[in-house]
């Protein structure tokens, strides 16, 4: 029997860095004219810290290499857990949301600061709110329902 967890896995992971990264590029070039390379560059700050800004196209594609692992990374992970609780499959809709909200608490509260991100957080109430909504919608859930189309 062939393994279907590589393609929810790659599905899962795909989907969800796609719809994130197109969503901070969006969101910052509408909002505050922020170029879409300094945003890919900003990921690839959190290895190489305020250098990675004057890195031009070579650190912005590390950054897309980074945030594109960072989210296989966590399909994987959401696959593994779903084989031990398939509560995760059955409810995919709230477990994806749920994840969601984990992993923008994970990468807030853990990753970025034992980073080289060179950027002090700020936790204005409009920026958690929007960034836990997109988390939950654009990341979680795509991980969640590429899991359980893979799991039948």
């Amino acid at each position: 029997m062939k393994s279907r967890a590589l393609p929810a896995i790659f599905w899962g992971g795909l989907i969800a860095a796609t719809l994130d990264l197109t969503y901070a590029c969006v969101w910052s070039w509408f909002k505050a004219g922020v170029d879409p390379v300094r945003i890919m560059q900003s990921v690839a700050s959190g290895v190489l810290g305020a250098e990675s800004y004057e890195g031009g196209a070579a650190t912005a594609a590390l950054g897309v290499a980074l945030h594109y692992f960072i989210l296989f990374v966590a399909a994987g992970l959401f696959y593994a857990a779903s084989r031990k609780f398939d509560v995760l499959t059955r409810r995919a809709v709230i477990s994806g949301l749920l994840y969601g909200v984990a992993i923008y608490l994970v990468m807030t509260q853990v990753i970025l600061p034992l980073s080289a991100f060179p950027h002090e957080q700020k936790f204005a109430l409009e920026s958690v709110a929007r960034n836990l909504g997109v988390h939950m919608v654009l990341v979680g859930l795509p991980i969640a329902l590429m899991a359980r189309r893979y799991s039948r």
